[in-house]
């Protein structure tokens, strides 16, 4: 029996040629957002492919390698990977914006050396941190007094106030659900955010700001502003507000608080 390969290598094979229908276009996406992601997230990428305005809006996803436990040595082990993650967004394409999708993480290893790691090897894109477009998005608000709620422990919830603190805030009240497990943060259900949003406000505080980019506030920002009566900025809803606009978008969304209603 002859085999196949000796067949193909010894027959002239020609296909009809379609050249004369080539057309080209800038290819997909007008507005083209890159996304850092860690290894053991489950909600960045559908938040951000659930808050898209329309498909002129792109979504090039990433990984980088985590651990498990969400603490400060963990968080900060990530930065050695931040670049070669970035290296393998579309490697031969443009990109308006790169986010990297972790609030405490942004925090503990620093904007500054985060949009380094980023732009040594992407330098045309726009460097997004969830905890700078989240203060942004409260600025946006005017909102100076703030009740903070996140999952974290409060080895990380402490990195995260004196941040909040040295960026002008005041902090009215800080609650955590003390979850060290990224798993488990994860499995927190919309519910769950939702009634400890409501308990961790105060009448004193301008907005509400939920850190995290790994738990699903993003699909109850609507219900918590409703009860609350004022502003909601979530991690992700906040990260990307800022890439959509950073990349030139403008475009209104509904569904997902006030922050991508009116800004």
């Amino acid at each position: 029996m002859t085999d196949v390969f000796q067949t193909a290598e010894t027959t002239r094979f020609q296909s009809t040629s379609v050249c004369d229908d080539i057309a080209l276009d800038e290819g997909t996406g007008k507005y083209r957002i890159g996304l850092i992601v860690l290894s053991n997230d489950y909600t960045v990428e559908r938040d951000f492919m659930n808050m898209r305005p329309n498909n002129d809006v792109a979504i090039f996803t990433t990984r980088i390698a985590n651990t498990p436990d969400c603490n400060v040595h963990s968080l900060r082990k990530m930065a050695p990977g931040i670049a070669d993650a970035a290296k393998l967004l579309v490697p031969e394409g443009h990109l308006s914006t790169i986010a990297y999708a972790c609030t405490s993480g942004s925090v503990v290893i620093g904007y500054e050396a985060i949009c380094t790691h980023i732009n040594s090897v992407r330098p045309e894109a726009t460097c997004i941190t969830p905890i700078t477009a989240s203060l942004a998005a409260l600025d946006a608000f005017g909102a100076q007094k703030l009740a903070v709620l996140t999952p974290y422990v409060d080895e990380v919830n402490a990195v995260i106030a004196d941040y909040l603190r040295a960026a002008g805030k005041q902090i009215c009240a800080f609650s955590s659900f003390l979850i060290e497990d990224n798993e488990d943060m994860a499995a927190l259900t919309g519910e769950a955010i939702f009634q400890a949003a409501v308990k961790s406000d105060r009448p004193e505080a301008d907005a509400l700001f939920i850190s995290c980019t790994a738990i699903r506030a993003v699909e109850v920002i609507d219900r918590i502003e409703q009860a609350l009566g004022k502003p909601v900025v979530t991690a992700n809803q906040a990260m990307f507000w800022q890439t959509l606009r950073a990349a030139g978008c403008d475009a209104s969304v509904e569904g997902y608080g006030k922050l991508l209603r009116q800004f």
